[in-house]
């Protein structure tokens, strides 16, 4: 139906998260419009993200650099950690800017059932961070999830023998929601009412 061009297009573009084949369709049929300039700049930048981007060796934060923009930061507290699931959350929490410490990136959370265990997720850096003993509080912002449970206790019990505060953010967010579709003023609120684990 479609040359094989544009067929391949519209493929990549199904493979992004809400995108099914009328939007793709949508999208690649606008890219025909492109001029060649605009085309090769679009390219260009998924050509970096592929490139590019990494993740931080400190935070597991995405970054184009060997250690993010976050951790260099002079200005943020090294004392509190937020630990979260995905590094698209940090974008979340920086948005409501009432937070100046640093951030923990854990990639994926426990889940046995999916065969996803402790030691495969980002833990052994946040150990090593801590043991670095600059690090007075933890604070936990995983979903409200079995796994967020599970993932929160498992680290509450790793980190207990160094006498540090953990933290969660305070509840009330619907069980499941992912924090990326919650309102900055409730997020903000959230940090604000954080209690102990």
């Amino acid at each position: 139906m479609y040359p094989s061009s544009i067929k391949n297009v519209i493929d990549c573009f199904k493979d992004l998260p809400g995108i099914g084949e009328k939007t793709a369709e949508r999208l690649a049929f606008s890219l025909i419009n492109f001029n060649k300039d605009k085309l090769t700049s679009f390219s260009d930048a998924i050509v970096d993200i592929r490139d590019k981007i990494t993740t931080c060796a400190i935070c597991g934060n995405i970054t184009d650099d060997n250690v993010c923009s976050i951790c260099r930061d002079k200005d943020r507290s090294d004392n509190i950690v937020f630990v979260v699931e995905k590094a698209k959350d940090i974008a979340l929490f920086e948005k409501i800017n009432v937070y100046n410490g640093k951030y923990h990136v854990l990639g994926k959370l426990i889940s046995p059932l999916d065969g996803v265990g402790p030691e495969d997720i980002n833990l052994d850096s946040l150990v090593d961070r801590i043991k670095k003993g600059t690090i007075k509080e933890i604070i936990l912002t995983l979903k409200p999830s079995i796994e967020g449970e599970t993932t929160m206790q498992y680290i509450k019990k790793i980190v207990e023998p160094y006498g540090i505060r953990v933290t969660r953010i305070a509840t009330g967010i619907p069980v499941g929601t992912d924090i990326e579709y919650i309102d900055p003023m409730t997020l903000e609120f959230a940090l604000e009412g954080r209690k102990d684990i």
